[in-house]
């Protein structure tokens, strides 16, 4: 055997639901992992047979939020490393080898952060903050953990994280009904953390976060470079901050009536 076809103690851990489009090539990527548990929240297409046939372990979940959920994933692994992705995630042959080297040295640190390129609409997106949108995914099991955030939850580790040259590949959701539909979702949840911090927030300052949103990606953060892509981004992350900001501030009215 290949000494690149040998299964390394490396664990890796997915959340899906209904991803049978992305889990394929996902799967595929880390097909050098020894374990990969897939928890699934009820998906009502192809995905629950397409992990069964890449020899995954499956798990149903009633769902939990994020990071509750990942984290469930992240506490049936058995393996001396973990690796969490998305779905819509890649790891493209030299971070494979890269995770490999870690994996094989006794002295490694206790995490490691990859730098993730965001292909949107068939573009690499590289300005307006997507790049290097650098993020912790790789860590000793033991000594990460994820955080309890409902949306936009993170790897925390116990120990040093070293930064990552490999990157990790987002191949981002790009029509248009999907993002506005994400946006609908992202945006009540993150109102509801919000709400349950005692943040208070108004319809015109929603407006305004919303604003200075679009600024920052289209001008300040040269997201005009990016294209028609870019322009797209900056103005859907303008209206989930206006809808995230503006249904606070109706959970904050309905608390007064």
């Amino acid at each position: 055997m290949n000494a690149m076809d040998e299964k390394i103690p490396l664990s890796v851990a997915l959340i899906v639901h209904n991803e049978e489009a992305n889990l394929p090539d996902c799967l595929k990527s880390v097909a050098f992992a020894r374990q990969v548990v897939v928890v699934d929240s009820g998906s009502e297409d192809g995905t629950l047979r397409i992990a069964a046939e890449f020899g995954c372990e499956v798990f149903r979940e009633v769902w939990r939020g994020f990071g509750a959920q990942k984290q469930f994933a992240v506490e049936q692994c058995r393996e001396p490393w973990i690796l969490v992705l998305d779905a819509d995630e890649r790891i493209p042959p030299e971070t494979a080898r890269a995770i490999r080297r870690i994996v094989d040295t006794p002295d490694a640190s206790a995490g490691y952060s990859f730098p993730r390129k965001n292909f949107f609409q068939g573009r690499w997106i590289r300005h307006a903050g997507w790049w290097p949108d650098r993020v912790v995914r790789l860590f000793r099991r033991g000594q990460g953990s994820i955080t309890e955030a409902k949306v936009h939850e993170a790897v925390r580790v116990e120990g040093k994280v070293e930064p990552l040259a490999a990157p990790i590949e987002h191949l981002t959701e790009d029509r248009l009904g999907m993002i506005l539909r994400k946006i609908d979702r992202y945006s009540t949840l993150g109102a509801e953390e919000a709400f349950a911090q005692g943040r208070k927030a108004s319809v015109f300052s929603a407006f305004l976060r919303a604003g200075i949103t679009f600024v920052q990606d289209y001008l300040l953060r040269c997201g005009f470079l990016d294209g028609p892509q870019g322009l797209t981004l900056a103005v859907t992350d303008a209206v989930n901050k206006f809808c995230k900001y503006s249904k606070l501030a109706e959970m904050n009215r309905r608390t007064k009536s």
